[in-house]
């Protein structure tokens, strides 16, 4: 008997051995190993749907700040256009005050026209347009064009504006139109 045991003992250990070298050769193959739990999977998929969420929410938010930043934009500078269209009807009226009225008639039309070139420019004020300074400051390519220049001497330095050809305007920071002068060099 002792003998029976151990051949069934030998055929035992040779089935191991086989099983042993089948699963060594095949690898883990044979064996069923789940790779990620099913919680481990829900968890990837909440992280990642999260992720998106936020993405999504900031996004939005800065699409609201840049249409917020834009509308602003609109209504301050709204009325760049109309300002535009009014400097040349302005720059006429301040034509027609530089003549000279020789009589009671004329000097009376002047006064009216000196009514309408003020209520206008009022009203640019309170929209935010706003003349350029330039004679006697200094050159600033920015806000004024250069079309003549002069000697520098005692009474002006370099770089200095001698005269104004053409007043420029500005709507709060932005140049509407450039003041024309002649500049000391």
């Amino acid at each position: 008997m002792a003998k029976k045991e151990t051949q069934d003992e030998t055929k035992e250990k040779q089935e191991m051995q086989e099983e042993l070298e089948e699963l060594e050769a095949t690898g883990t193959e044979g064996i069923d190993i789940p790779e990620v739990s099913e919680v481990e999977e829900l968890t990837s998929k909440f992280s990642e749907m999260e992720d998106k969420f936020l993405r999504a929410r900031a996004e939005i938010a800065n699409m609201s700040n840049r249409n917020k930043n834009e509308r602003e934009q609109l209504i301050r500078y709204r009325s760049q256009d109309l300002g535009k269209k009014l400097l040349p009807a302005i720059d006429n009226l301040e034509r027609a005050l530089a003549t000279e009225a020789t009589d009671e008639q004329a000097a009376s039309l002047k006064k009216g026209v000196e009514m309408v070139l003020e209520s206008l420019t009022v009203a640019l004020k309170e929209e935010g347009i706003t003349e350029i300074k330039a004679e006697g400051e200094t050159f600033d390519p920015n806000l004024h064009q250069a079309v003549q220049t002069v000697a520098a001497d005692d009474d002006h330095k370099a770089e200095t504006i001698v005269n104004v050809l053409q007043k420029g305007y500005q709507l709060h920071d932005r140049v509407l139109r450039p003041a024309m002068v002649i500049v000391a060099q």
